[in-house]
This record gives structure tokens, C-alpha cells and sequence, in this order.
């Protein structure tokens, strides 16, 4: 393709990229050096019948004027990554230095608002990712290997989790497991304690948000691999089978080696997904048990106050974790790339 030709072809994505992605991240990395300014106070005097006081009382128009003068607000720099609501890098430091074993020093981070969301991050996005990759390839094998006449109606219910919105199928899970709901009697039968409640326990949290994510993403992984195994060449199915190859022999040299792309694709982009985990948090009524990054986003610019400053560190932390998760697998494709060539 000729140069010209490539440019205007390329042309409508790169000013996409620019409007959509490039734009918004140095908006949000600008907002978060800034911080709102102080309130301007000026002293009054009210007088009544008994006698006049003095009285402090924010200065509107010195207000309005400082954010005139500079709407973004006040420079701070990287304080905001550093103060307790983030990086905490001096509640860290004291945490370590008076730490009796590292049981409390762990205690004393899960304390801190950005580590026990990373905390919930981290577990759920390394947990989920490669379970559902591994149930998304099960699902693929199990119906690939059904008669033709099922396969339609196999693959309609294995793509019901995910034509569900996030919001309602979180939802729906959180009436279940509630007492009253049918999985939650269940395991209170099963357990033998009728007072047993998911909802009261971090634990039992956790795993429930686990499984919830594992469900909802689990098809997307089985569309991909489905997709993969119909380009699998037969030859090489039957020359591991005229060779002696059992199933799980077949499975290990032959299919997930034609796979491995395919895995590479879905864990990349679960990663990302799973990383900013927000909707089952929201639908479970979950924080006073489980938080994330995105949920703490939320909550920053949730109310009447909207602490944008917060809302945008946290922001381009997370983007920062995305991209340490990613890269070691970018590396690794490009290595395989490389090697190929």
C-alpha cells in the first residue's frame, strides 16, 4: 500500500484514538496534579439587641474569583498520589517500621482505603482471568464435540451469561444467594446453620464476586475458542490419533497449541476488564466488604462533593496497572513474533 493511501486509511482511527483515548488520559493526568482551592474565609461582624460578635464565613466572590483565575485549582503536584487516600507512602512507613510481623504490617495496609481495593483487585483479576479461560475452553471442547442438531441450542445457553448486562446478572445472583433466595437456603441447608449469610461474610464475599465473574466472562472466552477449533486441521487431530494419542494427549499437543493465540487474545483483554471490576461490587451491595479501584473512582466523584482530584489520580493509578499487568504478555507476543520471523 502506497504511503498516501495508508494515511488516509489509517487517517479516521488515529483521530479517534486522539478524541477518545489520548485526549482524555492527559485531561486526566493534568486534573490530578491539581487540587480544588481552599475556601476563602473573611471575618463579619454581627450585631443584635445583646451585643455584636465576629463570626468567619466564606468569602463567595473571593471564591468565585480564585477559580476564575484558575479553574484547574491549586497545583499540588504528586501529593495526591502520596496522601492517604492513595499511595499512603507515609502511613506505609510508619506501618514498617513499627510492625511487629509482617501479619501486622499486612493488617495496617488493609486498613488503607487504595490497598484494600488493590488488594480485592488484584485476587479477583488473578483469579478470575484464568479460570475462565480454562471453563471458557472446557465449554468450547463440550460442544464442539456434540451432535450438530444440539450445537445451536448448546451455544444459545452458554452465551446467556454474557447477554446479560454486568448490572442485572449481578443482580440477579445477589437475590439468589440471599437468604431468603434459593441459593441461600440451599447452603444454609447444606451447611445445616440457618443463620448462615453470604453477605455478612468477607469471605464468603469474595468468592461469591469470584464466581459471579467467572460465570459472566466464561462465554466470551467460549465464542473465541469455539471460533479457534473450527479452524483446527483434522489432519494433524487424525495423524496424534493414528499415532496413539489419548484424548488429553490430543488436548495438550495439538489443540492448545493451535489455541495458545487465541488464549494470549482472550487473557488480554480480560485483564483489562478484570482489573476494572465495578459492576457485581455495585449489584452485590458489597463495600463494606470488597472494593475496587473503580469503585473508589466512583465513590470519589459520587455525592455532593465531587472530588475530581481524587477521582483522577486513582484514575491514571489504575491505567498504570493495566499497563504493568499487560506487559509482560505484550513481551511475550512479541517475543513469539520475533522468533517466528
Amino acid at each position: 500500500m502506497k504511503h498516501r493511501s495508508f494515511f488516509w486509511f489509517f487517517l479516521p482511527t488515529a483521530l479517534a484514538m486522539l478524541l477518545f483515548i489520548a485526549f482524555p488520559i492527559v485531561s486526566v493526568v493534568t486534573q490530578s496534579l491539581f487540587t480544588p482551592h481552599e475556601a476563602v474565609f473573611t471575618t463579619v461582624e454581627k450585631c443584635d439587641p445583646f451585643g455584636c460578635t465576629k463570626e468567619s464565613v466564606v468569602d463567595q466572590e473571593a471564591s468565585q474569583a480564585l477559580k476564575k483565575s484558575n479553574p484547574l485549582g491549586r497545583f499540588a503536584g504528586l501529593d495526591i498520589y502520596f496522601d492517604r487516600g492513595h499511595l499512603a507512602t507515609k502511613e506505609v512507613a510508619e506501618a514498617w517500621q513499627t510492625r511487629k510481623s509482617m501479619g501486622d504490617f499486612f493488617s495496617t495496609l488493609n486498613n488503607l482505603p487504595f490497598y484494600r481495593a488493590m488488594g480485592f483487585t488484584l485476587t479477583y483479576t488473578f483469579l478470575v482471568t484464568p479460570l475462565l479461560i480454562i471453563l471458557g475452553l472446557m465449554i468450547a471442547l463440550s460442544v464442539n464435540s456434540l451432535h450438530r442438531h444440539l450445537k445451536g441450542l448448546a451455544i444459545f445457553f452458554s452465551l446467556l451469561p454474557l447477554i446479560v448486562t454486568p448490572l442485572v446478572g449481578s443482580l440477579i445472583l445477589f437475590w439468589m444467594v440471599d437468604s431468603r433466595g434459593i441459593l441461600g437456603t440451599f447452603l444454609q441447608w447444606l451447611a445445616g446453620d440457618p443463620d448462615l449469610s453470604l453477605k455478612a461474610s468477607t469471605t464468603l464475599t469474595w468468592i461469591m464476586l469470584i464466581v459471579y465473574g467467572v460465570w459472566h466472562a466464561a462465554p466470551f472466552a467460549f465464542v473465541v475458542f469455539y471460533a479457534g477449533l473450527q479452524t483446527l486441521p483434522k489432519d494433524q487431530l487424525e495423524s496424534a490419533q493414528i499415532d496413539g494419542a489419548n484424548r488429553w494427549q490430543r488436548l495438550r499437543y495439538v489443540i492448545v497449541p493451535h489455541l495458545m493465540p487465541l488464549v494470549t487474545f482472550v487473557a488480554l483483554i480480560q485483564l483489562m476488564d478484570n482489573f476494572r471490576v465495578f459492576e457485581p461490587i455495585v449489584g452485590f451491595n458489597s463495600e463494606a466488604h470488597a472494593t475496587s479501584l473503580s469503585w473508589i473512582i466512583f465513590n470519589d466523584l459520587n455525592g455532593e462533593t465531587l472530588q475530581l482530584s481524587a477521582a483522577s489520580t486513582t484514575s491514571v493509578i489504575t491505567i498504570i496497572g493495566v499497563a504493568i499487568l499487560l506487559s509482560p504478555v505484550l513481551v511475550q507476543t512479541w517475543k513469539n513474533f520475533k522468533d517466528k520471523k
